[in-house]
């Protein structure tokens, strides 16, 4: 590579990273749009989680085929791009794998084992086209995967048909050249290429120039391709291969169906049954605060970790295919929640950023406008979608706090739960029975 080539691989590393520096910072700063919460405690338990859900794929692999095939991809696709440093201290130095002489045979065991994932990442990429577009399993052809969704899915992967075929083209064309006999430039034997020597050949009868050339057109596409999908990231489901790691870290440890308590509700009950409480001895009101709301109509009311769970949500539609309310034919779809809320905070966004930092209420909430009541209220707090989710996404979270902004803020309870709850602040029992009647059961059995 010449001085200017160094320059021009400078300049397209710099506007790379500066966009997919920009795009992290919306992120976080999106993300802290939510309500603060702690999740910093019993750090063993998180590290543990990271490890064993989004490092280790533990959930994935419940469903066997398609696990193992996302391992391949999944390792495949992150240890293949070790080499990146290598390209990247290449492409500024001018060098020529700059790593093999201090390796040794290490080296050549990495550039095999590169070699190796690659085909198998190309494999698993057919097998996942071939489920998504010619079996279509049903969790891949839901209505909410209608639009962009479902394109997301086939661009990623054919990004990553295409990056690993560059790879292992980039790597043919070098072997060819290393192998030309008294040498060629600065072409070097290094490395080992148990699936490239395969693909080298077609170079043969090609002049030692145009083989340069072709490799120079490889390796610029690939660096290039792999800055791209770096930055599309951003837009796509793909972010979870990111978020994946601190989403697992800060799930919530409770015990699966364990709710939390409003604090302002909890200290309202305690006041009631302390029969030592003084009444009047009510906290000074803050007349310029902004009243306190019970549960959530928009994005900035959940808090930051059901935001974290948004972006991170892999659409993959386990949860979906899981949920009972779905699989009779309602409305629910926690695939959609997640989705939903992702795309709204994603629009919120873009509303501060036109505005200068500074939200401008749009007429807009992610209840009604996203999400319907029809959805929340099919829901039956079962966890399953919790249980299957790959990631540890709880969709059943917003779900039950958008609940409680329509409860105890529209009272827009169904006419049952209505019924219900009246019956049990006159009766104090579900059922419609006289106080007197309540135990009456006891004496028939």
């Amino acid at each position: 590579m010449s001085y200017l080539d160094n320059i021009l691989f400078a300049i397209l590393l710099i506007i790379g990273f500066g966009f997919f520096a920009s795009s992290v910072k919306k992120i976080i700063r999106n993300i802290n749009l939510g309500v603060d919460v702690n999740r910093k405690d019993n750090s063993k338990a998180r590290w543990k989680n990271m490890a064993l859900i989004a490092l280790g794929q533990s959930k994935m692999v419940r469903r066997p085929v398609a696990g193992i095939l996302h391992i391949f991809v999944y390792v495949g696709f992150i240890i293949i791009n070790i080499e990146l440093i290598e390209i990247i201290i290449d492409g500024l130095f001018g060098t020529h794998r700059i790593f093999a002489p201090y390796l040794g045979v290490v080296y050549d065991v990495l550039i095999a084992s590169f070699e190796i994932l690659a085909l198998l990442v190309i494999f698993a990429v057919v097998v996942f086209w071939i489920r998504r577009n010619v079996i279509r399993l049903k969790r891949f052809i839901n209505s909410d995967l209608n639009g962009f969704p479902k394109s997301d899915a086939n661009y990623i992967l054919y990004f990553e048909t295409v990056l690993m075929l560059l790879f292992l083209l980039m790597n043919a064309s070098d072997l060819h050249l290393q192998n030309v006999p008294g040498g060629f430039s600065h072409f070097h034997k290094a490395g080992s290429f148990p699936i490239s020597q395969f693909i080298a050949p077609m170079f043969n009868g090609m002049s030692n120039e145009l083989v340069a050339l072709l490799f120079e057109v490889f390796w610029w596409l690939h660096i290039a391709g792999i800055l791209v999908f770096m930055n599309y990231l951003y837009f796509s489901k793909h972010l979870h291969i990111l978020l994946a790691f601190p989403n697992t870290y800060f799930a919530n440890l409770n015990p699966e169906g364990q709710f939390d308590n409003l604090a302002s509700v909890t200290k309202e009950v305690k006041l009631m049954m302390d029969p030592n409480a003084d009444p009047f001895a009510a906290a000074p009101v803050d007349e310029n605060a902004a009243p306190a709301k019970f549960g959530a109509s928009d994005v900035q009311d959940l808090n930051w970790v059901q935001l974290l769970n948004a972006y991170t949500c892999t659409e993959c539609g386990r949860c979906t295919s899981a949920c009972p309310a779905n699989q009779t034919g309602k409305k629910l779809s926690p695939r959609k929640i997640m989705m939903d809320t992702r795309d709204r905070l994603q629009e919120v966004g873009k509303n501060i950023d036109a505005n200068k930092g500074v939200f401008v209420p749009d007429n807009k909430t992610l209840l009604n406008d996203y999400i319907t009541p029809e959805e929340l209220w099919a829901c039956t707090s079962c966890n399953a979608c919790v249980e299957e989710c790959p990631v540890n996404i709880s969709p059943l979270s917003i779900i039950m706090d958008m609940r409680r902004y329509l409860v105890m803020e529209q009272s827009a309870a169904p006419m049952p739960l209505n019924a219900m709850m009246t019956n049990i602040e006159n009766n104090g029992a579900p059922w419609q029975y006289n106080q007197q009647d309540r135990l009456n059961w006891k004496n028939e059995n």
